[in-house]
């Protein structure tokens, strides 16, 4: 059988190291094939010389973080089928089989363990991540990008080196899990589960709840901007618009619709900035390398597109500052006192914060886009 590579990221874990080395060798051995294990390892114990003790290869990642020890793993990895899985005895190595056995059949590139589906020991996943965190992100997940899987941030996972090659694989952090399943996914690989077994952890767990579920959700929001900004962005600019546009129409005034322009104008103004972090994010996503953002994004991000939105942001400015001089010059006929400007006044604000922002925000994206090459070319 071709040669087997396992990664192991590690970081202080001299207490489980050695006997998850042992394991993953027994399972080599009984199941006949050669394997190799590869340890990534930041730390500051006795954790790589315990594995170098044990026949493993220790590689020093530049950057610490999940991501770089894998990709720092990965680097150094030779085998044709890669399996990856946290020395602290969590994953049990028994479990291998099942992925080798896929991989090898034909019948899978890229493997995923499933907790969820499997067994979870008393004490080993705490209620929030087994019952809220763990199912609403996967479930995100698998909405935009069609993944098909129960466990996105299962820890153990196997996938044959052609799918490895193929993953444009770049995230540092704990979205280095989601980046995973999101590539494979979007490279169409064929992705299959295999139930585990899912241990209590050994010593101090390193993960951080709300600030790893904010890495994977951020991720996902880099890759698919629309549902999380452009969608709702486009929805409140509407809302707004069409508020603020019915009460403009509307004689005389009155209090009730000075509060409604108030409205309208908030959800105009905010849904036109939600709707720039999203042509932002997209933007962002280009010069990371992500591609497939969406059409509208696409749009937004082009070249003759950024042209066209500073001019019509200079228009919105110079409309806004037009309408604004209009409102001082009859304030000061009026002796400076009061007067009955409210809606004009209130227009003049909006197109001035819009005008504003669409020129920033042209020229932040054009800058942003030379990166990638894109606003040089015609």
């Amino acid at each position: 059988m071709d040669l087997v590579s396992l990664v192991i990221p590690a970081m202080d874990e001299e207490e489980t190291i050695g006997e998850c080395i042992r394991r993953a060798r027994a399972v080599f051995e009984e199941m006949g094939i050669e394997g190799e294990v590869i340890v990534a390892d930041s730390s500051g114990d006795a954790t790589p010389e315990i594995a170098i003790s044990l026949g493993a290869e220790v590689v020093r990642p530049e950057k610490l973080g999940y991501g770089n020890a894998y990709l720092a793993g990965f680097a150094r990895a030779r085998g044709r089928y890669i399996v990856m899985m946290d020395g602290d005895l969590t994953y049990d190595p028994a479990d291998m089989p099942g992925f080798i056995r896929l991989l090898e059949s034909g019948r899978a590139d890229f493997v995923i363990g499933t907790r969820l589906k499997g067994q979870i020991e008393e004490g080993a996943m705490p209620a929030l991540h087994r019952y809220l965190g763990n199912p609403l992100l996967t479930g995100i997940l698998n909405l935009l990008f069609g993944a098909g899987i129960s466990d996105a941030h299962s820890g153990m996972r196997a996938m044959t080196r052609e799918a490895l090659d193929r993953l444009h694989l770049r995230a540092g952090g704990m979205e280095f899990a989601s980046e995973m399943v999101i590539e494979a996914s979007r490279k169409g690989l064929s992705i299959e589960e295999v139930p585990i077994t899912y241990r209590p952890r050994r010593g101090a767990s390193k993960l951080r709840s709300f600030t790893d579920g904010w890495r994977h959700l951020r991720f996902m929001i880099l890759y698919r901007p629309g549902p999380f900004l452009l969608l709702p962005g486009a929805v409140a600019l509407v809302l707004g618009l069409a508020l603020t546009l019915f009460v403009l129409r509307q004689e005389p005034a009155s209090e009730l619709r000075a509060h409604s322009l108030i409205l309208g104008s908030m959800l105009l103004i905010i849904g036109y900035q939600t709707l720039l972090s999203g042509v932002y994010i997209a933007a962002f996503g280009k010069t990371y390398g992500v591609e497939g953002s969406g059409w509208i994004a696409r749009i937004l991000t082009s070249y003759h597109s950024l042209e066209k939105e500073l001019l019509a942001g200079l228009a919105f400015l110079g409309g806004g500052v037009a309408l604004g001089l209009d409102v001082v010059l009859r304030w000061r006929g009026a002796g400076y006192g009061s007067i009955q400007e409210m809606q004009e006044s209130m227009m003049a604000m909006i197109l001035v914060i819009i005008g504003i922002q669409t020129i920033f925000s042209a020229v932040f994206i054009s800058l942003l886009l030379l990166k990638s090459g894109e606003v040089n070319g015609r």
